[in-house]
């Protein structure tokens, strides 16, 4: 490969990852260095990552991110290349050959494993598959069963909400949104009455964030029902109660839930909310039938422990929405216990905790799948000051790098292909009445993106 001898003083950063993680970075990065460049690297067709193909359908005041991200983008001192894998395509060893620093920022997109009794019958589902199905993730498959009645939903945060929703929602309520038709009609399809959320903490103690939890009873013809004996508050509910306001607009929003009679709930389709449970295992020998639960309660520290009183549920679905993690990156190291990548303050490191030059991460493979766009951003700061620093401990004897990488790389997609697929996305949902209709195949997002003849690889 031919070398050539750049000034660090104009440096050239790869970032692999082009969700809110990687173009945070990249503008963060260009806002503290005017003079360098930045190569954005991403395996899908197309950018925005976790926004685009994590965030429910219904969600358009977060889906207005891409707005921001977009935005930054259109800085001309960032090349994009979508539909490039880094580990297939191209190496994390190239990379650190041919650019001054390579940040890695490729997020979290696998469900945490629940090891309980059942959990791979048939019926049983993680809940990263499913919103990437509703999304219309180009990599997974295009049915989903959804044949249930009754389904169960496991977890205690906003992803868990999003699932139930979902479940709940009547696929009328979504066709004003970006979701793809094929997703549409297997929604309208579903027999769906019955939706369980699960969470094994208290009132005082769930992580949902209060406008979204009170998303779940802005849906039409879809009841939400509260047990209030589940409501009582034990001294430590009391405690968090008093210290934090959003707890308390949960639990007071619980609590009117729980207060409203029978009479009134009439819909066709509910969400029982059940707090203080854990699930135990999963019930059926061919298929999911049903799942046990243990009723927990808090000790003095606030612990979640269980009391050994068990209930059962007649479910034909489970989903498991109870954390995410990330993928290993080829040629990273990574530390398959916490499901992050080793590092000091974003400075990757290997096995033996030194580190590895030139090699950085950020966003959740670094820190995680916690937090939301406020701590994304002051991640990338964080790790954009090390490269920097390291970087201008470098400012006296420039870096040896290898040529342009992207001269090789065949069939990704650039800033103005990505722009032509946004357009064919625009003009698809504008014959339907809507802002835009997603594209769910990567080869019909390739054939919009692509010259003719480069669409297939």
């Amino acid at each position: 490969m031919t070398r050539t001898r750049m000034n660090v003083a104009e440096p050239r950063v790869a970032i692999v990852g082009a969700g809110p993680a990687g173009i945070y970075t990249a503008d963060i990065l260009l806002g503290l260095s005017p003079t360098a460049t930045v190569d954005l690297f991403e395996k899908l067709p197309a950018p925005y990552g976790l926004v685009r193909y994590g965030v429910a359908p219904d969600h358009p005041r977060i889906r207005k991110i891409t707005d921001a991200l977009h935005e930054v983008l259109t800085n001309p001192r960032i090349r994009l290349r979508c539909n490039v894998e880094v580990g297939a395509d191209i190496g994390i060893a190239e990379l650190r050959a041919a650019y001054d620093g390579v940040i890695v920022a490729t997020g979290a997109d696998l469900d945490v494993p629940l090891d309980i009794p059942g959990i791979d019958l048939p019926g049983s589902f993680g809940a990263a598959d499913f919103v990437a199905w509703y999304d219309g993730h180009p990599d997974v498959p295009r049915s989903w069963p959804l044949t249930a009645e009754s389904v169960a939903v496991l977890g205690a945060g906003n992803v868990a909400l999003d699932v139930t929703r979902i479940l709940a929602k009547h696929a009328a309520a979504l066709a004003h949104t970006d979701t793809p038709d094929i997703v549409l009609e297997q929604l309208a399809a579903s027999p769906v009455r019955d939706v369980h959320l699960f969470a094994r903490r208290g009132p005082a103690d769930v992580r949902f964030s209060a406008l979204e939890l009170r998303e779940l009873a802005d849906q039409h013809d879809v009841d939400v029902i509260v047990d209030p004996d589940e409501l009582v508050l034990d001294a430590h509910a009391e405690r968090m109660i008093e210290q934090f306001s959003q707890r308390r607009i949960i639990v007071r929003t619980l609590t009117e839930w729980a207060s409203r009679t029978p009479s009134t709930k009439t819909a066709s389709r509910r969400i029982h909310l059940h707090l203080r449970q854990r699930p135990v295992r999963l019930l059926g020998t061919g298929a999911v039938t049903g799942i046990e639960m243990e009723r927990t309660a808090s000790d003095e520290l606030g612990r979640m422990v269980g009391t050994g009183e068990m209930l059962r549920y007649d479910v034909a679905a489970v989903y498991r929405a109870i954390g995410y993690r990330s993928t290993p990156v080829p040629g990273m190291p990574f530390d398959a216990e916490r499901g992050v990548v080793p590092h000091v303050e974003g400075r990757v490191t290997d096995a033996d905790g030194a580190r590895i030059p030139r090699l950085y991460a950020t966003g959740w493979i670094k820190r995680g799948p916690v937090g939301l766009i406020g701590s994304t951003k002051s991640d990338a700061a964080q790790t954009v000051r090390h490269v920097l620093d390291d970087l201008g401990d470098l400012v006296e004897e420039p870096a040896e790098r290898a040529a342009d990488p992207l001269d090789a790389l065949a069939g990704a997609v650039d800033f103005a292909g990505w722009l032509r697929i946004d357009d064919a996305e625009r003009r698809a949902g504008a014959e339907r009445g809507r802002e835009r209709t997603k594209l769910v195949a990567r080869e019909e997002m390739l054939g919009h993106a692509l010259p003719i003849g480069e669409a297939v690889r």
